[in-house]
């Protein structure tokens, strides 16, 4: 899964994205709005976290922005700005959830993860298929109750297929969403990575859909 840390901060930007790619996340940071806006126009993100005090951009007009061109990436915002009135400023404008600053990095995580979850229709925070089961909070892997180890990209790979199983998702998708910004993007890598995953947790458990893509079945 793959979010987007928008904020101005350097030192608190850096916090964030190390934190969410502990967590297992591809991370991309922008420092203003202007930049934002681009990345959220021309990249695929699961989520994103938005300060509001931004350079160039405020974050309200960023996100009043990306709601009316049609961008619809779950976004929580993160801010010091914690009025009440500025809290509903802020949700009417197009934010799903909001944080005051200062914040718990495991209250942001688990509100990521929250969000994320909502939006792919999921209503449980471990996923579930068959005998295989994804802890998020964990970053944990286990078939029929025994714990599976995973690089970093094949528990994207998983993770992102796991949040939409039951769907086609093309290579050319799964590669938007495993990668960062500054990563050598290589679409044929994900079919490296699902060929490990089926060794490591069923091959049953993810069809292949010849020139079309992939789909976790959900039994």
């Amino acid at each position: 899964m793959r979010v987007l840390v928008v904020e101005d901060e350097t030192a608190l930007a850096s916090q964030l994205a190390a934190a969410f790619s502990e967590a297992g996340y591809a991370v991309d940071c922008a420092g203003d709005g202007a930049r934002a806006e681009f990345l959220g126009a021309t990249e695929q993100y699961d989520a994103v976290v938005l300060d509001l005090g931004l350079p160039a951009m405020d974050g309200l007009t960023l996100l009043r922005r990306w709601r009316e061109t049609g961008v619809t990436v779950p976004v929580l915002v993160l801010t010091a700005r914690g009025s009440w009135h500025e809290k509903v400023a802020g949700i009417d404008s197009g934010a799903d959830d909001y944080m005051s600053k200062p914040f718990q990095m495991e209250e942001v995580l688990a509100r990521l993860r929250a969000l994320i979850r909502r939006a792919t229709g999921q209503v449980v925070p471990a996923l579930r298929c068959g005998a295989i089961v994804l802890d998020p909070r964990a970053a944990r892997v286990t078939v029929n109750g025994a714990p599976v180890r995973l690089t970093s990209h094949e528990f994207r790979v998983l993770s992102y297929l796991m949040h939409h199983r039951g769907r086609l998702v093309s290579q050319g998708e799964l590669a938007e969403h495993i990668y960062a910004l500054d990563a050598d993007r290589d679409s044929n890598t994900v079919e490296v990575f699902i060929g490990r995953l089926r060794k490591k947790v069923g091959a049953a458990a993810i069809a292949t859909v010849r020139g079309l893509g992939y789909r976790m079945e959900g039994a």
